[in-house]
């Protein structure tokens, strides 16, 4: 399972390293890099003229550096980005993807329904809460250390508390 570093904001723009003033609003983004994903801030304006292409994506605002950190990342953010997961079959996608299902199914965002066995793969299926829908993920039989790894990882690079 690969590392995924990813780092608070510098307070600057990726694209123009042009510093972020405290209330001033920004892109907070998910990259796919070939080392995994890797978080990059795009001030407004970047954002606007170049449509940097991205994996999941959010708006914020800068923050004084000693303010209290509140949770930048809602509920429909999280199930986008889960949603987003949905297609890819790496290992370390299908890891990440079945952690935030955990996620989700602890905020009742997502119920487990049933499981079945296809090609060697367990695979669950869950009702969207609210939806007239299903979904489905591979559980990938994680053990507790490898749960709480990715748990604080997707807590790291959401800027959520897990």
């Amino acid at each position: 399972m690969s590392e995924w570093e990813i780092s608070k904001t510098l307070g600057r723009c990726w694209g123009t390293d042009a510093k972020f003033e405290v209330g001033a609003e920004y892109y907070a983004a998910l990259v796919e890099t070939e080392n995994g994903f890797e978080r990059r801030d795009f001030s407004v304006e970047y954002w606007q003229e170049n449509q940097p292409p991205v994996y999941c994506y959010w708006r914020t605002k800068m923050v004084r550096p000693d303010h209290k950190k509140k949770l930048f990342v809602d509920d429909d953010m999280l199930m986008t980005f889960f949603e987003r997961l949905a297609d890819d079959t790496g290992p370390d996608k299908v890891n990440f993807r079945f952690v935030l299902t955990l996620v989700l199914m602890r905020k009742r965002i997502l119920k487990y329904d049933s499981s079945r066995y296809e090609n060697g793969n367990e695979i669950w299926t869950l009702r969207v809460a609210g939806a007239k829908r299903n979904v489905h993920v591979v559980n990938p039989h994680l053990t507790e250390d490898q749960v709480a790894e990715l748990s604080s990882q997707i807590g790291g690079i959401l800027q959520i508390e897990m």
